[in-house]
């Protein structure tokens, strides 16, 4: 019976162990980069010049497009009366210009995929030390990025987003391209 009691006392005793140190601080957190990239300033700020950068990319396309169509008409009007040379020629404008329109696709998606890494590299040399500061002040073993790293739940106890995008938010100014 005495063994009894001591295992039951024994066990309280370890049970409230684990209640006191479940109510502490997590030593785990995640945060979710994108909600920080969306609703942060600098991150909106980065986001308004890649929407620029591919509305030009848009508009020099439509470009190209119109006169692609405008030849491709001229084509169908005048092929019928054109000499064989002529037709050769047109043929070769329409075959160009459809060229240029690939290359431009090309090159545009390779500029907004390179300005796209420029952005959000300089939004992370940014955030980084933030993210350190708050992991350090809370003393966190590992913060995950929320479900980029394979996280499928976290609870929202140990989400430090919004404590980071404060932070972040009246920390770092928005001026110009992220370097």
């Amino acid at each position: 019976m005495k063994r009894y009691a001591a295992l039951t006392v024994v066990a309280v005793i370890a049970l409230a162990g684990l209640q006191t140190s479940a109510q502490e601080m997590p030593k785990v957190a995640v945060i979710d980069v994108q909600v920080l990239v969306q609703e942060s300033a600098a991150g909106k700020e980065a986001m308004g010049r890649l929407a620029k950068l591919q509305n030009d990319k848009v508009a020099g396309r439509k470009k190209l497009s119109d006169e692609f169509d405008a030849l491709q008409k001229q084509f169908a009007a005048q092929s019928a009366t054109l000499t064989e040379a002529k037709v050769a020629e047109l043929r070769k404008q329409l075959e160009d210009k459809e060229i240029a329109i690939r290359r431009y696709d090309d090159d545009a998606t390779q500029e907004l995929e390179k300005a796209k890494g420029t952005e959000l590299g300089g939004l992370e040399k940014q955030i980084m030390p933030i993210i350190q500061e708050i992991g350090r002040e809370q003393k966190l073993l590992l913060i995950f990025n929320k479900f980029q790293s394979g996280l499928v739940y976290a609870d929202e106890a140990v989400d430090i987003t919004d404590q980071v995008l404060r932070r972040f938010n009246t920390k770092v100014t928005t001026s110009g391209p992220a370097k």
